[in-house]
Formats: C-alpha cells, sequence, structure tokens
C-alpha cells in the first residue's frame, strides 16, 4: 500500500477502505506522509467527498492517534456537550450545573476562542483563580464529588485532527460536512463520556449559514457518534442574532448566573433548557419531555443548579467576589424610534472582538471585561437616543470602531418582523439513521 494509489483512488471518486484511511492517518501522524501529500488528500476528499463509512472511518482514526479519557471509574451517565460556536454563546456555563443538579454527570473538555466565536475557557478564566489546567486525578474526584467539571482540552486528544486542521486552514478545506463532522467528533469521543449532546448553530454568526447546511452536518455527527458506540443528539438552534445579551468573558459569565437563578434573556433560558431536558433524556432516568423539562425548571427555581455553579467554581479555584467590575466606556444609542427588526450577529461579535474580547490571532492577549451589553433584543420597541448597547473597553481607540460596527448590528424599522425560530429542530439515532424532528412553537426572545 502506497499514499499515490490512495490518492489517486480517491481522486476517481471511489471509496476508500478502512486500512487505506488507516494507513494515510496513521502515517501522516508519525510524519511519514509529507503535508503536499496531505494536503492532496484533503483536496481530493473535499472535491470528491466522502462517504458516510469514510467519515466514520476517517473519525477512528484520529481518535486513535491520541489519548482517551477513562472515565469508568465514575458511577452514573456522563454527558458530554459540544456546540459548533457562536456569539455570545455561554450555554455550557449554564448546561453543566443544570444537568448536574439533575444527576447527570458531565465532564466537558473546552477550548479557547480565536475570530468572533467565544472559548469556554476564556470566559472562565475572567474569574479570579480560575484553574482550567487541573490534574486528571483531582478532575476525576471533582466529577464524584459535585457531578460535573470544566477542562481545557489537552493536546494529545485527536492530535492527527489538530495537524490536518492546520493543513485544512491554508489549503481552503475547511468548511467541508464530512471533514467538520470528523474533526470534531474525534475530539469528542476521545473525550471519554458515554453520551454526547450537541448544539448545531446556523446563521450569519455560526460556521453553517443555512438550517439545512446545518441539518446536514448534525446527521453526520450523530451518525459517526453512534456508529462509535456513544448515544449522540443533535439541537439544531439560530445564530442569526446574538444568544442573549452579553457578549464577551466575564460579562457572559455573569449572564450566565442569571440564567441558572431564572433571570436574564428569555432567549438563552429557553435554549438551556431545551439542551438540558433532550440530555436529561439521553440519560434514560426520565423518557418523557414534559415531565425532565418540569424538573429542570424545578432545580432552578429552587436555586439548586446555581449552587452546582458555585461549588464548581470553588473547586477550580474561582472567586466570583474578586471579579472585577467591569468598565462601560460608552454606549451606542438609536438613532431613529421603531421597533429593533434585527441584531445581525456577526458586527457584534467584531465590535467585541475590537473592544479586546477575543482573539485575532492566538498569540493576543484577552481583556476579560471587554465587550459588548446589549440593552435590548429583537422585538423591542425604541425611541431615539435610547441605548441600545453598553460598550466595555480599557481601549480608547476601539470605541469608534465598535461604534461603526454597532451602527451595522441594529436594523430599526417601523413594523415588528415575525420572529426567526430560536430551535430549528432535533437530530436523533433511530433504526439505523439520523432522524431529524423539527421544533414547533419556540421562537427566539
Amino acid at each position: 500500500m502506497n499514499m499515490y494509489d490512495i490518492l489517486l483512488k480517491k481522486r476517481e471518486g471511489e471509496e476508500l477502505s478502512a486500512e487505506e484511511i488507516s494507513f494515510f492517518v496513521q502515517g501522516f501522524s508519525r510524519g511519514e506522509i509529507p503535508d503536499y501529500q496531505a494536503s492532496a488528500f484533503l483536496m481530493a476528499a473535499f472535491l470528491k467527498g466522502l462517504s458516510s463509512k469514510e467519515t466514520v472511518e476517517l473519525t477512528q482514526q484520529m481518535l486513535l492517534s491520541g489519548d482517551s479519557l477513562d472515565l469508568s471509574e465514575i458511577e452514573g451517565f456522563k454527558l458530554d456537550k459540544h456546540s459548533t460556536g457562536g456569539v455570545g454563546d455561554k450555554t455550557s456555563l449554564v448546561l453543566a450545573p443544570l444537568l448536574a443538579s439533575a444527576n447527570v454527570i458531565v465532564p466537558k473538555l473546552s477550548g479557547r476562542g480565536l475570530g468572533h466565536t467565544g472559548g469556554t475557557i476564556d470566559k472562565l478564566e475572567s474569574i479570579p483563580g480560575f484553574q482550567t489546567d487541573l490534574p486528571m486525578e483531582r478532575f476525576l474526584e471533582q466529577l464524584q464529588k459535585i457531578g460535573f467539571g470544566i477542562l481545557g482540552a489537552s493536546a494529545n486528544l485527536a492530535p492527527a485532527d489538530k495537524a490536518l486542521y492546520a493543513l485544512r486552514d491554508v489549503t481552503a478545506t475547511v468548511d467541508h460536512p464530512s471533514l467538520i463532522a470528523s474533526s470534531i467528533m474525534s475530539k469528542k469521543l476521545a473525550a471519554g463520556a458515554d453520551g454526547i449532546l450537541l448544539d448545531v448553530k446556523y446563521g450569519e454568526g455560526a460556521f453553517m449559514k443555512t438550517p439545512e447546511e446545518a441539518l446536514l452536518l448534525s446527521k453526520m455527527l450523530v451518525e459517526i457518534g453512534e456508529k462509535s458506540g456513544k448515544k449522540t443528539r443533535a439541537l439544531i438552534s439560530s445564530m442569526e442574532a446574538p444568544l442573549g445579551k452579553a457578549v464577551g468573558n466575564s460579562l457572559e459569565v455573569r449572564e450566565a448566573m442569571d440564567a441558572l437563578k431564572g433571570e436574564g434573556p428569555t432567549d438563552l433560558q429557553e435554549l438551556c433548557l431545551t439542551l438540558a431536558t433532550q440530555g436529561l433524556l439521553m440519560s434514560g432516568q426520565m423518557s418523557e419531555e414534559e415531565k425532565a423539562r418540569h424538573l429542570l425548571v424545578e432545580k432552578i427555581r429552587s436555586g439548586a443548579a446555581f449552587e452546582k455553579f458555585l461549588q464548581f467554581v470553588r473547586e477550580q479555584g474561582g472567586d466570583l467576589d474578586a471579579m472585577p467590575k467591569e468598565k462601560e466606556a460608552a454606549v451606542f444609542r438609536a438613532p431613529q424610534s421603531g421597533v429593533v427588526r434585527r441584531i445581525h450577529a456577526l458586527p457584534v461579535a467584531r465590535a467585541a472582538l475590537s473592544c479586546g474580547a477575543g482573539r485575532r490571532k492566538k498569540t493576543d492577549a484577552i481583556d476579560p471585561g471587554a465587550g459588548i451589553l446589549l440593552h435590548v433584543q429583537e422585538g423591542d420597541r425604541v425611541e431615539t437616543g435610547d441605548i441600545l448597547a453598553g460598550i466595555y473597553t480599557h481601549r480608547e481607540e476601539a470605541v469608534s470602531e465598535a461604534q461603526a460596527l454597532l451602527k451595522d448590528s441594529f436594523v430599526i424599522a417601523d413594523t415588528v418582523a415575525l420572529p426567526s425560530p430560536m430551535i430549528y429542530g432535533t437530530v436523533y439515532y433511530e433504526k439505523g439513521e439520523s432522524v431529524f424532528s423539527p421544533m414547533k412553537g419556540k421562537i427566539n426572545g
């Protein structure tokens, strides 16, 4: 077997065998296959596509290229959650303690933000003293004690994926559903949970731009997970507008805490409750959606979910009382009266980035208190001069850039637009295939 023949076969659109995919991934991981041949493989896969069988095998081989977590000593159903990323997406900070309060174990490995999407680890590190790199033994003890924990992902989980992604990034082969799905799932499978709950975003603030693209990716993700022996389910949700009102690290931590108290923006509360309901059903503890949701609502009302979050912060060394007050440097006001018809996610994200809330490149430092805090959401009526958003930054030069970007974010009109669906639907696995169930009645705001 040699790489030239594998490239020729894929160039002609033929299906590769498991042995051929293994030869490629393991050889590339060992440095035996040069970048130029790996790049040729990626382009051939991008142009000719990968079958379901090839996609699953590619995922498995990337999984085998590194370590996997062993969570077998932890009793109970272990659920990992993954979001494909978006603007103001702080759902992990709400979902993990909420599920843990309902006896679902949530071992979560998260990443940092890059570009317009924020990272869970950056949000948590805005809490003074919070540790995201605990020794594994201590992490397992924490799972036993409080039911969840969130760590930074190890560099040795699916290292072949990391190396291949670096090539995809410079060879215009990033945005292919099979390559995206195998990249996500190789890392999720390595995390060692019994089940994987996915929040697949679509819209201008997301990687997938349409519900149809998100559905295609969701079906692939669920199929890979199930064929790899993991209970897997995907929720498809909108990222046309920012999620909630806070975009920025410590601002989002505060908003997540509000949601755990049953306060704050309704779109964030609704998405987190819907995701948590699916997670509770996946655990097998409950079989009826309405009863599962009711239990989770009670965990919020009783304070049990918020108490889990407080325990979590203490266990990982954080001090919420020491969080500095964010500095509001300026505000953005409504240029006219009317109804907020749209809040475009991408300009809001770029405004937060300009304030120092994110990274344009991996080496950039983050200002934990920087960001944008929306004062309104879609459908709200405003008058000329009303505050639409607060700009939080220590960079004086960032204010004018943020103002200009926010001007592009808000669409104010005379009439109310029909609310766009917050949740498009759910993908689950049944009788050997991924099945889509549309969501009814859940709307943004």
